[in-house]
């Protein structure tokens, strides 16, 4: 069973609806307790660091998401859910899960006077930095949907698993262990996107 993390700062029904196409099982859940028996987690994410980090506290779902991890229970993070899973994010200087070592910096702390439009929005093409089960049946430069202002920059590099190229190299999928999380929206990315959740959700069986 598929666990969503319902915690007021997420794009929960996108993320229903492609789980209903693929015929998943999941349980969305407000609380930890709801969710506690579940072999799988989706974190989504919309919106600012600060007020989300808030949520999560409120609700509990901070604590639960360390413990999880620390259970090696597979957790999937997606837009925002990819960011605060680090240490630190610049919007709002705002502290974070700590799950994987890193920052949250927006683009233009990254390059001086950065020339493309911000946010990074629309569909962007991914390199595969690494091979990964996530990946599975995914060719190498397929366009995923992106909606993001500020960029994850992992203290470690290899925990990066794909990246597009938006002025400057995106870090767009990282890997620590049991969690795997993904800056784009593959709940709205069409085929490609309804493939990678579907091979975290069941390994990518037919």
């Amino acid at each position: 069973m598929i666990g969503i993390i319902d915690y007021n700062a997420g794009n929960v029904k996108s993320v229903e609806r492609a789980l209903d196409a693929l015929g998943c099982e999941y349980v969305r859940a407000t609380s930890p307790q709801a969710l506690d028996a579940v072999s799988k987690l989706i974190f989504p994410g919309v919106g600012d660091a600060q007020y989300a980090m808030d949520q999560l506290k409120k609700s509990g779902f901070d604590a639960f998401l360390k413990d999880k991890v620390a259970q090696n229970v597979p957790v999937l993070g997606i837009c925002l859910g990819s960011q605060i899973i680090f240490d630190f994010s610049e919007e709002g200087d705002t502290p974070c899960l700590g799950l994987i070592p890193g920052t949250i910096k927006h683009f233009s702390s990254i390059k001086k006077d950065f020339p493309l439009k911000v946010p990074h929005m629309g569909w962007n093409n991914l390199s595969h930095c690494t091979s990964d089960p996530l990946f599975d049946g995914i060719d190498e430069n397929q366009s995923f949907y992106f909606v993001h202002s500020y960029v994850i920059q992992p203290t470690d590099a290899s925990v990066i698993l794909a990246t597009a190229d938006y002025g400057i190299s995106v870090p767009a999928a990282v890997r620590k262990g049991s969690l795997v999380a993904v800056q784009f929206h593959p709940e709205k990315s069409g085929e490609p996107g309804l493939r990678l959740l579907k091979n975290f959700c069941c390994g990518g069986e037919e």
